[in-house]
């Protein structure tokens, strides 16, 4: 899937296109959910999953999405990054929109994502607040 926006930026699924070293970087350094992940486990992530790049009009890579999925009654859409420098721009929500709209063919039941500040972003696309969030449970390992 690619997708171009007025603006120049353009949106693709396709894996090869993926900084997988840049993405590291940003995940290790700067996105709260993965501080200090190691590069081997950002790069099992991507070979596992539905990866979506966001890119400028000189094909450098600014965002990064991916999604984990059985592609038959769930998803969770997860490591959602902007680079600092393109955000405000609405990449975020742009990306949100792609996944939901890329997976609406499965007709998913679900598609999960966890955030502690960008509740306005995803909304936008459509996600709402667990409506019966004592159901949820985890099993957490410390890393």
């Amino acid at each position: 899937m690619t997708a171009i926006r007025e603006d120049g930026y353009e949106l693709s699924t396709d894996v090869s296109r993926i900084d997988v070293g840049l993405v590291h970087h940003w995940l290790s350094t700067d996105a709260y959910w993965a501080l200090g992940v190691a590069r081997e486990t950002v790069e099992q992530g991507v070979r596992a999953s539905l990866n979506f790049g966001v890119y400028d009009a000189a094909g450098a890579q600014v965002a990064y999405a991916r999604i984990v999925s059985d592609l038959a009654t769930f998803a969770w859409l997860c490591d959602v990054y902007v680079a600092p420098a393109h955000r405000g721009r609405g990449l975020g929500t742009w990306l949100a929109g792609a996944v939901r709209d890329h997976l609406a063919p499965y007709r998913l039941r679900r598609i999960l994502l966890a955030t502690q500040d960008a509740h306005g972003v995803y909304a936008k696309a459509g996600f709402t607040p667990l409506p019966n969030p004592e159901r949820m449970m985890v099993l957490s390992r410390t890393p």
